[in-house]
């Protein structure tokens, strides 16, 4: 069955271009698919407070950490420990890591453009996908390659006192840091269990820090007994044990990171109490009698683009048509404020109906 009215120029024509049907009484095919026009996009957006806490968490991370860095390469030329050289490596990854995302926040918040029509919201995604891939080669990787170098050819340690102040003033600077990630965290929460919020999340930002800041004080607390049973007992072993260790710890928050990372990446939709309530908006409208199919997918962290497949009653004319479908859009955007585009594609019957229906007229 041929499709021979569409919307053009706010208005609804046939294919042929040769009547303009708004405002008619042609019996629309009660079927609309999603994709065929867009009702209004929103270009711009404010950004909301959690964006702003997340900004303010990275700075404090990288911050912190570049302090961080500097004195553990010192302790560690200073007394010899592989545990503190490989914490020192720790603090670099992560000092680069939170300049990536700060990057991958500033490439996404580009407007739209011809090559990007939905935006470079999910830039965000790849750069974390980077950290994560960071975090596993650079960080995991060279601080188990210093380990076991360390186990091979062991150091003696010299003067554990520095690594232990050293160690003390780097878990309150990265107290502080977590403490601002964490709450930057907390507000995406609301109310739900931890690895939940990092499942549903649509901000990276938002759990990185915490998983880097988290991975750190627990790399940090392995450091601190690595030093101390080399130190106690003679055995420097334990101290290239503790960088492997660190290593470890490092490879399973990188693939955590990049497993949350893919699954953004590749394309998520909104969860199924939101679907569910778009339903319930589209099906609440006496012109609607069933919504079809409903598709969402995020172009970004708060950004969701929408697409509808609505059957509308019998009758309905192109003018009801079209104050229908505005008043959805209206109503999902005024409860769902991240639905930033909904698309809608409207088939009229076909020309051989026309005709039958305008003879019947």
């Amino acid at each position: 069955m041929g499709c021979v009215s569409r919307r053009v120029a706010g208005q609804w024509r046939d294919t042929a271009g040769t009547r303009d049907t708004l405002g008619t009484d042609l019996r629309w095919k009660n079927i609309a698919h999603c994709g065929g026009f867009c009702s209004i996009n929103r270009m711009a957006k404010i950004n909301p407070p959690e964006e702003n806490e997340s900004k303010t968490a990275i700075f404090a991370a990288i911050i912190g950490n570049l302090l961080i860095a500097v004195t553990k390469f010192a302790a560690a030329a200073f007394t010899g420990s592989s545990a503190m050289l490989t914490e020192g490596i720790h603090s670099v990854v992560d000092t680069g890591n939170g300049v990536l995302m700060l990057y991958g926040l500033k490439k996404s918040a580009k407007p739209p453009d011809e090559a990007h029509p939905f935006g470079h919201g999910r830039e965000l995604y790849f750069w974390t996908l980077i950290v994560a891939v960071s975090i596993f080669g650079v960080g995991g990787g060279v601080s188990i390659f210093e380990g076991i170098t360390h186990i091979l050819n062991p150091v003696p340690i010299e003067n554990p006192g520095l690594n232990y102040a050293v160690l003390g003033a780097s878990f309150v600077f990265e107290g502080v840091s977590w403490m601002y990630g964490w709450r930057a965290f907390s507000k995406t929460r609301k109310g739900k269990a931890i690895l939940e919020t990092i499942h549903v999340s649509k901000d990276p930002t938002s759990f990185t820090v915490v998983l880097e800041d988290t991975a750190a004080l627990i790399g940090l607390a392995i450091a601190f007994f690595g030093v101390l049973l080399g130190h106690e007992f003679g055995i420097p072993h334990f101290d290239g044990a503790a960088s492997i260790l660190i290593g470890a710890l490092l490879w399973v928050v990188a693939l955590f990171l990049g497993y949350e990372s893919k699954s953004l990446l590749v394309g998520e939709a909104v969860d199924r109490e939101t679907l569910r309530g778009i339903r319930t908006i589209a099906e609440a409208q006496p012109e609607v009698e069933k919504a079809l199919k409903i598709l969402t997918i995020y172009s970004g962290p708060n950004e969701v683009v929408l697409t509808l497949e609505l059957d509308f009653a019998d009758g309905i004319s192109a003018v009801d048509l079209r104050k229908v479908i505005r008043r959805i859009e209206n109503l999902v955007k005024e409860k769902y404020s991240d639905v930033a585009r909904v698309y809608y594609e409207a088939e009229s019957l076909s020309e051989s109906e026309i005709v039958e229906s305008a003879e019947a007229g």
